[in-house]
């Protein structure tokens, strides 16, 4: 069994052919699927992507490309969603100092506040981590929260450490398929099985074979093919570790 633990089943891409590209992810052996949010309007129709297929599960939370959009009132309509809905993880939220036009002062406030949410209900983040890594750790070291993972990790070798070190695990998928992405395969090989997951991120880090078209779950079968390349291992064990590791973060699974 293999657990995609981010893709975005919901998105507008997939409107057209949703049920075939969740039939296509089962016959791929894809049994889970962690769906995270990213702005509260689309709460709605995330939630009912996943009551439509078993074995997806929801988190809910922010994007911080999005939070130029939101309002500070959609904290607390996140915390009622929350209480409601009890999803797995909060998420997707965190920092993206690649994209200019974004406003970090903003960013980092709900950030922030979304990390306080998950201290107080007990859940797992999802992490978006762009050319922020320093400022993602600094608010975890100071906001405990259990963990989450460091979704399309692609930092240094200290920072996984860091990462691992807080609890989180580590989030590998298309990046890692492009003999080009030298430090990540690396990371990827070398790192402790135990530290990482393997996700998608559909529609969007298409592997390298899919010439930079939609990306879909059932890639997730050669993707853990590529890592169990890398570390040199049979793809059963690394599908039954990466599984292992991502049932400890999301018990709900």
């Amino acid at each position: 069994m293999l657990i995609d633990t981010h893709c975005h089943l919901d998105a507008a891409e997939f409107d057209a052919d949703r049920d075939a590209v969740q039939a296509e992810a089962l016959a791929a052996g894809v049994e889970r699927i962690v769906v995270p949010a990213v702005a509260v309007d689309s709460f709605p129709k995330l939630k009912a992507a996943v009551e439509r297929y078993p074995g997806c599960v929801a988190a809910y939370g922010i994007h911080p490309l999005y939070v130029m959009q939101a309002k500070e009132t959609d904290l607390g309509i996140l915390r009622d969603w929350l209480i409601r809905e009890k999803p797995v993880a909060i998420g997707e939220i965190g920092l993206d100092y690649y994209v200019g036009e974004s406003d970090p002062a903003r960013q980092e406030f709900f950030y922030v506040e979304q990390l306080k949410l998950a201290r107080e209900f007990n859940l797992p983040v999802l992490l978006h981590v762009r050319r922020a890594v320093d400022d993602i750790l600094k608010h975890l070291r100071r906001i405990a929260v259990p963990g989450g993972i460091a979704h399309a990790f692609n930092g240094s070798r200290q920072q996984a450490e860091a990462f691992i070190g807080l609890g989180f695990k580590l989030g590998f998928g298309g990046a890692m398929t492009y003999s080009g992405s030298t430090r990540i395969r690396q990371l990827a090989a070398t790192l402790p099985l135990e530290s990482i997951v393997l996700e998608t991120d559909a529609p969007d880090i298409p592997p390298a074979w899919l010439n930079r078209g939609r990306n879909a779950p059932a890639e997730l079968l050669p993707m853990a093919r590529t890592l169990s390349e890398l570390r040199g291992l049979s793809l059963a064990e690394v599908a039954a570790a990466t599984s292992v590791n991502a049932r400890q973060l999301f018990p709900g699974l």
